[in-house]
């Protein structure tokens, strides 16, 4: 069979897959306690249910925009008002099917074969393999100090004549580090000086802990012509737990935006009229539900924090954002896909392998599901790695035998 050479190169979603194991072996009634998902698991505000089911009851189901309908975009320019205090024009937005999507349609807008878009590590499963559909090159950054802050010396010593844009993510999946806004100020001034895309995904902008905020770009941003180079990535998938409602969206100069509008015009068209509703009556609606989520977070994080920092040979840099801990291992495998299987085969608990997010050695583990998922899967990973730990351990009625320390 013929395979083109994009399709060679581009592996599976990690994230995706292990979704689907957990789904499979829940099914199977086994005891798995998922550990490694990206989807809080409140449940959507109900100002996008009622929204959506009104529409619905109207049986006008019909084709939308392709880049989206005029009342989305008014709730999209509302949003950034509010949370980044800066105007936009509806020409400057696309709505897209996902946060994802139109991460994808801007990268295809802007990349040539060859070119390089530089991000610092760790970063998310999907930018190394969006890049490489794009026939250019992904180049991660590991930040020197040690830290999963990135410094402009880094970025900057990567920086070459091939290099068309920068993303950055902050709070940071997997890592939950909130990038202060010096180096905030600094990659925009960057950017600005050397004409290089700024490619800001802001989609746990809202999502963060210790009193601490997530930078606003638009602080720093000196050009807002149509020459402008930034472009803003966000959605409604985490801040308000609405993962399957796949709606996201693009802020960017006016003629990008067009040329992304083209292209997702040929992808999939616009993103689905329901599914828009549901996100506007979530936009539009009571937004109490952001802090009461973020709240719950928060309260989880104190724990997975207590509950790794008391595990011997494990080595975490407090998150203070999202709903991740990106937590080093290597003390026990340096090798995280086969630690990670381990602890799946061993003890049921799916966590995901650090590989996939570019440093080996660590675990991405979750946080957004509840206290007692936490806690049983902590217990479990603890029993299966500590050598300390007692030889028998009951899952449910299930007695669990040690037999490899």
């Amino acid at each position: 069979m013929s395979i083109s050479l994009i399709g060679r190169n581009v592996g599976e979603s990690v994230t995706l897959k292990l979704n689907e194991t957990f789904a499979i072996l829940k099914a199977k009634g086994e005891p798995v306690i998922h550990l490694g998902g990206g989807e809080p698991k409140s449940k959507a505000p109900l100002d996008a249910i009622t929204a959506i089911a009104a529409h619905l009851n109207t049986a006008e189901v019909r084709y939308a925009p392709v880049d989206g309908s005029v009342e989305m975009k008014k709730a999209i320019i509302r949003y950034t008002l509010d949370h980044y205090h800066r105007l936009v024009e509806p020409e400057n937005v696309i709505a897209s099917s996902g946060a994802k999507q139109a991460l994808m349609v801007a990268l295809q807008a802007i990349l040539d074969p060859q070119d390089e878009v530089i991000y610092p590590a760790p970063y998310w499963v999907s930018y190394p393999e969006m890049i490489k559909l794009c026939g250019a090159i992904p180049i991660p950054v590991v930040p020197s100090d040690g830290t999963f802050t990135p410094r402009m010396v880094d970025i900057e010593q990567n920086v070459t004549s091939y290099t068309k844009a920068i993303i950055i993510n902050s709070p940071n999946n997997p890592s939950g580090a909130v990038y202060p806004g010096s180096f905030i100020k600094e990659i925009v001034e960057f950017c600005e000086k050397k004409g290089i895309y700024l490619i800001m995904d802001d989609i746990y902008h809202v999502l963060t802990f210790n009193g601490k905020k997530a930078a606003n770009v638009f602080d720093y941003v000196t050009d807002f012509t149509e020459n402008s180079k930034l472009i803003l990535i966000n959605g409604v998938s985490k801040a308000y737990a609405m993962t399957g409602f796949r709606i996201g969206w693009g802020i960017a100069n006016k003629q990008l935006i067009k040329v992304m509008a083209n292209i997702q015009g040929h992808q999939t068209s616009g993103p689905s009229i329901l599914l828009q509703k549901a996100a506007i009556g979530a936009i539009n609606g009571v937004q109490s539900s952001i802090e009461s989520l973020r709240t719950t977070l928060e309260n989880n994080r104190k724990v997975l924090v207590q509950r790794l920092r008391a595990f011997n040979g494990v080595h975490l840099i407090e998150p203070d954002g999202t709903f991740y801990a990106f937590a080093d291992f290597s003390a026990y495998d340096k090798d995280s896909t086969r630690l990670s299987n381990f602890l799946l085969e061993k003890v049921k608990v799916l966590t995901m392998p650090g590989k996939e997010f570019g440093m080996e050695g660590y675990l991405r583990i979750s946080f957004c599901g509840s206290i007692k998922e936490i806690n049983e899967g902590i217990d479990r990973m603890k029993w299966a790695l500590d050598p300390n730990s007692p030889n028998e351990l009951y899952i449910g009625e299930r007695k669990l035998v040690r037999d490899w320390l």
